[in-house]
């Protein structure tokens, strides 16, 4: 029988250790900032029925959803988005969860694109979303909430840049453009990566626009410098008429509203080039770019989507919210070396090495444990040589190392394998105190 040779997908990817530590203590930040905002935890499943998928981002997520026909005949397809099926899940469960109703829904999806740095065909979101309100404040807490998340994860410089897809709407309104608004804004969202001219021209070719009409509006997407110099030239580009004047007081109200909220002033960028590439969007909208790696793209996106769920129910259910780019925040952080370099996630190895105490050892692993020390025990008892090895490849902080000299003795070395230093700390089953107080302060101080 010949061997099967292991391998992944292309576009897929297995996580090690190392990676997928950081990984899931991501998660767990995410969780943690999310429920303190009030927003609480649903899934829904990997797949749904083709027809809530399809039609609902734009023309090139349609053709990346992974679609086959299940056992059953049904034509289904796995989530490209934790958006759309939200909208499925608001319209068929609202009458039961009520209004405003806010969620947050970490797991994968599945687009069939190009893999590139950072992008995978496999990969997981983190979406927080506020159903069931249209008022300024819960787009404002939107923007709150991306700064908590990526300063709680351990970033500082970084860039949330807000737009609102109304004021666009009305300048494409004061051009005569909109019916073409939808191919409009899906050429705009190509500005920063292929430049005036090819956007003008994609806009000409594509969305049947005259020269001098992708130059008015490629005039708005390149206002750029402070938020009140953008806010003040806005009205005179846009046509100035009422509903222009409701969307720019609508930026301005989620800007000075980010600010009072604790968003700091060099992290909110009012940047009216940003379009969003789904068409489900109406609002307000968000990019967030990491200051020290803009290449990899925007990390946290997201926006306002009044008439999403529109398509499944005749009741209003307005939305807003965002999406953590998971794995794409992990490739960053990848090449900013902030991923720590450990392949366990507990911090104290104990040393097995005399055969005699076993039962010693796993009394002090329990004691450890019961004290919130996360410990392995060195399955085997190997030479100490062979144990602190494997402790250093695998980024253990502390051995402990207790043989027969030492549990005679009541002691146990504590080893600080950063700095190698060792110090012999009291120590027996019946007052672990010692012990524990010294751990607790070693990888207290590691930490800083």
């Amino acid at each position: 029988m010949s061997l099967i040779k292991p391998r992944t997908l292309n576009g897929f990817r297995d996580y090690l250790p190392a990676v997928m530590i950081p990984r899931e203590r991501l998660m767990e930040t995410a969780r943690g900032v999310f429920r303190s905002y009030g927003f609480a935890p649903i899934d829904t499943p990997t797949l749904e029925y083709l027809e809530i998928l399809t039609g609902k981002g734009s023309d090139e997520t349609d053709r990346q959803i992974y679609r086959f026909e299940d056992n059953g005949g049904r034509a289904v397809g796995m989530r490209f988005d934790l958006t759309v099926p939200l909208a499925r899940f608001a319209a068929q469960h609202i009458n039961q969860l009520g209004t405003p109703f806010k969620r947050y829904h970490i797991a994968p999806v599945w687009r069939g694109e190009r893999p590139q740095a950072g992008r995978y065909r496999e990969f997981v979101q983190c979406d927080f979303d506020t159903i069931g309100t249209r008022n300024v404040m819960a787009d404002i807490e939107t923007v709150a909430v991306i700064n908590r998340l990526l300063s709680s994860i351990g970033f500082d410089a970084f860039t949330i840049s807000v737009n609102n897809r109304a004021v666009l709407t009305e300048l494409l309104r004061h051009l005569d453009l909109a019916d073409q608004s939808v191919a409009v804004l899906r050429c705009l969202d190509k500005l920063g990566k292929i430049g005036r001219e090819k956007v003008a021209a994609e806009m000409c070719e594509v969305a049947d626009v005259t020269a001098a009409q992708a130059d008015k509006v490629l005039q708005l997407a390149e206002l750029d410098g402070e938020a009140e110099s953008i806010f003040e030239a806005l009205p005179a580009i846009t046509g100035g008429n009422d509903e222009a004047l409701l969307a720019i007081d609508r930026l301005k109200d989620v800007f000075t509203g980010a600010l009072a909220a604790g968003v700091p002033r060099g992290r909110i960028k009012i940047d009216v080039s940003i379009a969003r590439g789904l068409d489900y969007y109406t609002g307000v909208i968000f990019e967030t770019t990491l200051n020290d790696l803009p290449s990899i793209g925007s990390i946290c996106s997201g926006g306002r989507y009044d008439n999403l769920a529109g398509l499944y129910t005749k009741q209003e259910l307005p939305g807003i919210g965002a999406s953590l780019g998971l794995d794409r925040l992990l490739a960053a952080m990848e090449s900013l070396r902030m991923l720590p370099d450990a392949a366990t996630p507990a911090p104290v190895l104990i040393a097995y090495f005399d055969a005699d105490h076993r039962d010693n050892y796993l009394r002090l692993s329990a004691h450890l444990r019961e004290a919130g020390i996360a410990n392995e025990v060195f399955p085997d008892p190997k030479k100490l040589s062979v144990q602190l090895k494997y402790a250093d490849s695998h980024g253990f902080r502390v051995a402990l190392i207790a043989g027969g000299n030492e549990w005679g003795a009541g002691t146990v070395q504590v080893k600080t394998l950063a700095t190698k230093e060792s110090t012999e700390v009291a120590y027996c089953h019946e007052r672990p105190e010692e012990l524990t107080s010294c751990l607790h302060r070693i990888l207290a101080e590691e930490l800083q």
